[in-house]
């Protein structure tokens, strides 16, 4: 019982600190001096202590050395430090946060978010960067955790008549869905084990990946290829269906075709054509059926629409359908001049209180992948209430969610992005920052 544990702290302080005890489980901490350290070492006899501070000392040197580094002095912009000091924090954070053995939840261990559960769309936002930053290792922490929680997804599958392997929403380190309105029918979650393997095989090697993640890669298309539906207009998604854009979950049973999982799908079925070549097997003809023939995203008035049903775009939360190009790579399924003028679209028009912390580096990778990085600039420094970043790092989004690592490692994801490029575009200068922004860069990866 939580109620009956107890467990002691040793605390080390300089600048003049003093512990009072205010309430029962409450301490204030004061300070004499501007500057200061405390450390605190938790249920640890001393000498075990001193080792882990010793070892903590010896890992964040080995961190801080190794790995991506990206430099903005000398740009012309007076938003550069800004940048540099976010960047720079997100690495840290994300590092304390999201390398754990599970994915973690979207406030990491700072809070109690929905209940301490974590959302499996979030994971790619948490952890993808890790493997674009040079530090594979930390995103297979958690990517092993798939493999641990196969057998429950072939479950899910196998219940609803797929092959292959349904991946849940919500869930604890068990991997059983919770009870939801919205879980059981979002689907945009499925691709992502694919595009983390596919990050960590170009990072760490082909047969190292293979050997760990083929199974998670080739379960996870032999559900998305079944999942998608022939229709006149080629293979669609849904209904029922909740797109990533969660304000239609109460048209879930009519939703179809959200324009980014359309994307998504097509890609990450390629992705995994690709796995199969590599690991000696014969391409699956119904993967490639399904990617080369998904449905394409309705246009309404020269734009994207999030989904091709009514109410067809709802102008808040997430404005996924840019997230088509951008996050995802270019594909047949989008038309890259279409898609500019969606993010103008979205960018002329959009109720931003209601978006989330990730959106803006999302919409940066989409200005970046259009040959536009003015935009990803305004994109990804934009000032708004979703967009801060407190001195400690936090993106804080409301009084009940202080800290939202997924804008974290958005972030990340998309400097990386903005800064290395992606295949075929990669060679001098930084694709995603005007010409008046001086960036060094080492130790990134370019993206798919």
């Amino acid at each position: 019982m939580l109620d009956a544990t107890a467990y002691d702290v040793a605390v080390t302080m300089t600048g003049g600190g003093s512990v009072v005890a205010v309430g029962p489980h409450e301490f204030l901490v004061t300070f004499r001096e501007p500057v200061a350290e405390l450390v605190a070492g938790f249920g640890a006899e001393p000498e075990e202590f001193r080792k882990v501070v010793a070892e903590s000392g010896r890992h964040w040197a080995r961190f801080w050395s190794t790995g991506g580094a990206v430099e903005l002095a000398g740009s012309k912009d007076e938003r550069a430090p800004e940048l540099e000091r976010r960047i720079v924090l997100s690495q840290y954070l994300t590092a304390i946060h999201c390398a754990g053995s599970s994915p973690p939840a979207e406030t990491g261990l700072m809070a109690n978010s929905w209940r301490g559960r974590f959302h499996l769309e979030m994971h790619w936002w948490h952890a993808a960067h890790f493997a674009l930053w040079g530090r594979a290792e930390l995103l297979e922490r958690s990517l092993g955790w798939y493999a641990d929680t196969l057998p429950r997804a072939r479950g899910t599958a196998g219940a609803q008549g797929y092959p292959g392997a349904r991946w849940p929403k919500q869930v604890g380190p068990d991997g059983r869905e919770s009870p939801s309105p919205i879980g059981p029918f979002l689907v945009w979650q499925q691709p992502h084990p694919i595009f983390l393997a596919e990050l960590v095989r170009r990072a760490t090697g082909t047969p190292r990946a293979l050997a760990r993640y083929a199974d998670i890669v080739l379960d996870t298309a032999a559900f998305m290829a079944a999942f998608a539906v022939k229709g006149p207009g080629g293979h669609g998604l849904g209904p029922p269906l909740v797109p990533a854009q969660e304000s239609y979950a109460e048209v879930r049973a009519s939703a179809a075709n959200p324009t980014f999982e359309l994307a998504y799908w097509s890609w990450a079925l390629e992705v995994a054509q690709r796995w199969r070549r590599l690991l000696g097997l014969a391409p699956e003809p119904s993967w490639a059926e399904v990617a080369t023939g998904m449905a394409r995203p309705l246009v309404r008035d020269g734009v994207y629409a999030a989904m091709d049903a009514p109410p067809y775009t709802v102008r808040e939360d997430h404005p996924s359908m840019l997230y088509a190009l951008g996050f995802v790579p270019p594909t047949p399924v989008v038309d890259p001049a279409t898609m500019r003028a969606t993010l103008h679209d979205v960018l002329g028009a959009w109720a931003w209180e209601t978006t989330w912390g990730w959106d803006y580096p999302a919409i940066a990778m989409t200005a970046t992948r259009l040959g536009e990085p003015g935009t990803a600039i305004e994109a990804l420094l934009m000032p708004t209430a979703k967009n801060v970043y407190l001195p400690n790092g936090h993106n804080r989004q409301s009084a009940t969610l202080p800290v939202y690592l997924p804008g974290n490692g958005g972030l990340l994801a998309a400097v990386a992005l903005m800064a290395k490029g992606w295949d075929h575009r990669g060679g001098s200068g930084a694709p995603g920052f005007p010409e008046s922004w001086t960036v060094r860069h080492e130790g990134l990866r370019a993206w798919p």
